[in-house]
């Protein structure tokens, strides 16, 4: 079974599923979340909703991570943090996780946004429909990433 998750809002815990081998073609549209400072989602429009199989109520609360891919390197997602807290934005392709299990492939854009002094008071993100030519060049670097994780 799966990683739980524990939404800090309802109390709930979310058990992630284990990945299944079947895609999910993202149709278009752009998938928006906004989370605080921690990544925890404090919202997540209906495309998203819609394309993770997850509520308004399992998501808002819970943190980002609920639907990460396995596959994913740990070391995009440092490199990504490193750039979005130190107020930079950040693109690049993810492999995402619905809530049974299968994948999906996407190009995100995370910035800080900002309070009336310019502290970093949370991050949106934006997903898109990935072009096939550069995911596949990024999806080459995250296997070598991988295979270096699992050396070490």
């Amino acid at each position: 079974m799966g990683k739980i998750i524990k939404n800090i809002i309802t109390g709930k815990e979310i058990t992630k599923p284990d990945p299944i081998n079947i895609e999910v073609l993202f149709d278009g549209g752009v998938m928006i979340t906004e989370t605080d400072t921690a990544g925890i989602i404090t919202y997540a429009n209906r495309k998203f909703r819609d394309m993770t199989g997850y509520s308004k109520e399992e998501l808002v609360g819970s943190p980002h991570s609920i639907n990460r891919h396995p596959d994913m390197p740990k070391e995009a997602f440092s490199t990504l943090w490193k750039t979005v807290k130190s107020g930079n934005y950040w693109e690049g392709f993810v492999k995402n996780m619905t809530a049974d299990g299968k994948h999906y492939f996407v190009i995100v854009w995370i910035k800080p946004k900002l309070d009336d002094d310019g502290n970093i008071v949370g991050y949106i993100a934006g997903r898109k429909v990935p072009d096939l030519d550069l995911l596949q060049r990024a999806l080459n670097k995250y296997e070598i990433m991988l295979e270096k994780e699992t050396k070490e």
